[in-house]
């Protein structure tokens, strides 16, 4: 047998490996170290017992517990519905109005249409309602069909330019896309509706807009640029876009035709939910 290789510096065996002249020492690991390490295969031995674990070809051990996660998320579930079985009823039952003059059931369509605007309507209107290009603000006075319950709870069910048969429905036209107008003429159009919201334009462009806007654009919002909920046409002359407010926001609008896609909620959220929704976002600081 070989003498033991030891560590001039530290007094501990090697192990016999070395690279470049340093030399790995041949410590041993603590106990409390390795008693640890013992209990831990001791215990998923244990666990492997008790709850559901191996996975075989047509399911999976069941444990000696037979718990399943799956059936106790489905338990709280239903004893959720239960629980909220008696106010949806009266969710149901009530009209919109009736709702907002329910203190107590008001408060449950908020929680509920909360909850449901986090899961479903977030994403595209953010968390707080706020919107984002494309996207409407819910929380201003700006509403491109109308910001009453009823008109609310009508575009959360049919939605715009969706797949519902009644869906809401415009079409902003691509007038330089589709060669409708000349970019000269779209170039006038935008000081046009620059002018309308109230900014210095272009005089020159102003006097050759007049006809251009009456003939392409006050069909659907108006001789003067008002807009119509009717048609879903926006307001020109505040200072809410939908698509930015800059001359380049307004050319682009106006060349590419944009228009956003609201999905219909019906069939996928229950009467009760769009109520409780409609009630929410009426809430959030927009609502007629």
């Amino acid at each position: 047998m070989s003498d033991k290789d030891i560590d001039k510096i530290s007094g501990t065996e090697t192990t016999g490996h070395e690279w470049d002249g340093i030399k790995e020492l041949n410590t041993p690991l603590p106990r409390w170290w390795l008693g640890v390490f013992m209990a831990c295969i001791v215990w998923s031995i244990g666990y492997w017992i008790v709850y559901p674990a191996w996975p075989g070809i047509t399911g999976y051990t069941r444990g000696v517990l037979n718990h399943s996660q799956r059936d106790e998320v489905v338990a709280n579930v239903n004893a959720l519905k239960a629980a909220r079985a008696s106010r949806e009823h009266a969710l149901s039952a009530a009209s919109l109005e009736q709702i907002q003059n329910n203190p107590e059931l008001q408060q449950f369509a908020l929680a509920e249409g909360r909850a449901a605007f986090g899961d479903n309507c977030a994403p595209c209107h953010g968390s707080g309602g706020q919107g984002a290009r494309g996207y409407p603000n819910l929380n201003d006075d700006v509403w491109l069909w109308g910001g009453t319950l009823a008109d609310i709870q009508h575009t959360i069910t049919v939605g715009v330019r969706s797949t519902d048969a009644h869906t809401r429905q415009s079409q902003m036209p691509a007038f330089g896309r589709d060669g409708i107008l000349t970019p000269a003429q779209i170039d006038d159009l935008v000081e046009h509706v620059v002018h309308l919201s109230g900014r210095p334009a272009d005089e020159r462009a102003l006097r050759r807009s007049g006809k251009l806007f009456s003939d392409n654009c006050a069909g659907c919002h108006g001789p003067v640029g008002k807009g119509d909920r009717k048609l879903g046409a926006p307001n020109l002359t505040d200072n809410e876009w939908e698509y930015g407010s800059s001359r380049e926001a307004i050319q682009d609008q106006i060349w590419n035709g944009h228009g956003g896609v609201m999905p219909t909620w019906a069939g996928r959220l229950s009467p009760e939910t769009i109520k409780a929704l409609a009630v929410y976002v009426h809430s959030l600081g927009g609502g007629e």
